[in-house]
């Protein structure tokens, strides 16, 4: 049976198409026609490991402008997404992610309620909310099969 395409913050199924067009390049397209370009990083592309950071960032982001967006319109907000890649005897993979929040609202009453709902709304993210980080922290399994 197959699931219905979904987006945005529901529950549903997820997909994306990868297109080869050239050696270590391809073309990443989900659904509603969205579409971007991952190379090697040898050039301007994000790599598929940008892209899982950007991805833990976003979602988290997403995540807490809509908790603090509800109080007051943020001045500045950036979000920093890092790691460490690591080779090691259980393989390649990111070590030491660490996501920092950089938001600013404005003076006042409604500011100072964002302010104070900013810790909060980033723990929430991080324990329950942000489907991307809690697959990483969960550790869900992936299966990898090819077909003709």
């Amino acid at each position: 049976m197959e699931q219905e395409q979904s987006g945005g913050t529901g529950t549903g199924h997820r997909e994306v198409q990868l297109r080869r067009t050239a050696h270590g390049e391809f073309d990443v397209e989900n659904v509603r026609g969205g579409r971007i370009h991952i190379g090697t990083g040898e050039g301007a592309d994000f790599t598929p490991v940008e892209l899982l950071l950007a991805a833990i960032a976003g979602c988290s982001a997403v995540d807490v402008d809509f908790i603090t967006g509800k109080r007051a319109e943020p001045e500045r907000f950036e979000v920093l997404s890092e790691g460490v890649k690591v080779r090691d005897e259980r393989g390649n993979h990111l070590d030491d992610i660490a996501v920092t929040f950089t938001v600013t609202f404005p003076e006042g009453e409604a500011g100072d309620r964002a302010r104070e709902m900013l810790p909060k709304s980033i723990q929430m993210s991080h324990d329950r909310l942000c489907t991307v980080s809690r697959t990483v922290l969960l550790g869900t399994p992936i299966a990898m099969r090819a077909v003709d």
